[in-house]
């Protein structure tokens, strides 16, 4: 059965819950509510009116939503750590689109649950587009999902403090080199030490996944998140420059083969065109089922502030 094409995130406010305007309302829900059953029935749940404060009464209500909250260790993009395992949102500038995409799908485990707080909303702009993964698969060319069938080899190299990307200690969130080798031997993933300190990462993955509690099979891949084509005029300038195994990170079709550009812009711009805007304000939480559905970010002006952080 085809998904619905009008799909978007639930919205629960305190009209629609029954509860306070505040923090204990919104934990009187959740511990009434079967918290696994709602996320496989939507997908995503924006909790709205509640007044979330990171300073206050964050922590109690994250720790419902989220049981086992998880470091970010081996993520890709820039954040910074303002938490007990709660991160700033992508630190990419303002005036970039951030492409549709699952947490960590590039890596052999991923968190099941991402959960955004708005700390300050922005002055305009920057919503988190989030888009149900079965409609986006069931809406690519043939061909391309087709190519992508037998997975997606993913390469990283990392630098031990100056260069271009993310370092293997940031990325990693460590400095001893034993810790990361002990984790890319549990990851199913091929690395290599390098004579300048930096570090070579190789790992082939899925590019499509079947939901667990579901079964419907997703999109669930971030190649257009590592390969040039997907990363705008500045990396596809660096890919110029810089031989191919050398760039910071880079994704190929399993054999080692080149994804076309053209593949790489299709699957960008139908995630993006079917994604559904979630405008933030300020105490907002959003809890997304990071296999159902994908996410990115929009362009903005202003502050914007939004901390994320991930559960098993």
């Amino acid at each position: 059965m085809k998904t619905d094409p009008t799909w978007q995130p639930a919205l629960l406010e305190p009209a629609s819950t029954g509860t306070d305007a505040s923090a204990d309302g919104l934990l009187e829900y959740l511990r009434g509510t079967d918290l696994d059953g709602l996320l496989v029935r939507e997908k995503a749940v924006i909790f709205r009116g509640f007044g979330i404060d990171v300073d206050t009464s964050y922590e109690g209500v994250a720790d419902v939503l989220l049981p086992n909250r998880l470091a970010y260790v081996h993520g890709n993009s820039p954040r910074t750590k303002v938490g007990r395992n709660l991160y700033t949102s992508t630190e990419y500038p303002a005036e970039y689109e951030i492409s549709m995409h699952n947490e960590m799908s590039y890596a052999r485990a991923w968190p099941s649950r991402i959960l955004f707080h708005c700390d300050v909303q922005p002055g305009t702009g920057g919503a988190t587009p989030v888009v149900d993964g079965q409609l986006w698969l069931e809406s690519l060319d043939a061909e391309v999902r087709d190519a992508f069938a037998a997975g997606i080899r993913y390469t990283q190299n990392l630098h031990d403090g100056i260069g271009f990307g993310k370092s293997w200690q940031a990325t990693f969130e460590t400095d001893d080199r034993d810790e990361v080798d002990v984790f890319l031997a549990t990851a199913d993933a091929e690395w290599e030490w390098r004579g300048d300190g930096s570090l070579w990462v190789s790992q082939l993955r899925q590019s499509t996944l079947k939901h667990p509690a579901g079964n419907t099979e997703v999109w669930f891949n971030q190649a257009d998140q590592w390969h040039p084509a997907g990363l705008g005029e500045d990396a596809a300038a660096l890919a110029d420059v810089v031989p191919e195994d050398e760039l910071p990170q880079n994704a190929t079709f399993s054999d080692g083969s080149p994804i076309p550009a053209e593949y790489i812009r299709h699957v960008r711009e139908t995630g993006m065109r079917l994604a559904v805007d979630v405008a933030w304000q300020t105490g907002d939480l959003l809890l997304v089922d990071n296999v159902a559905a994908a996410h990115g970010r929009r362009s903005y002006t202003g502050e914007r502030r939004i901390l994320v952080a991930m559960s098993d």
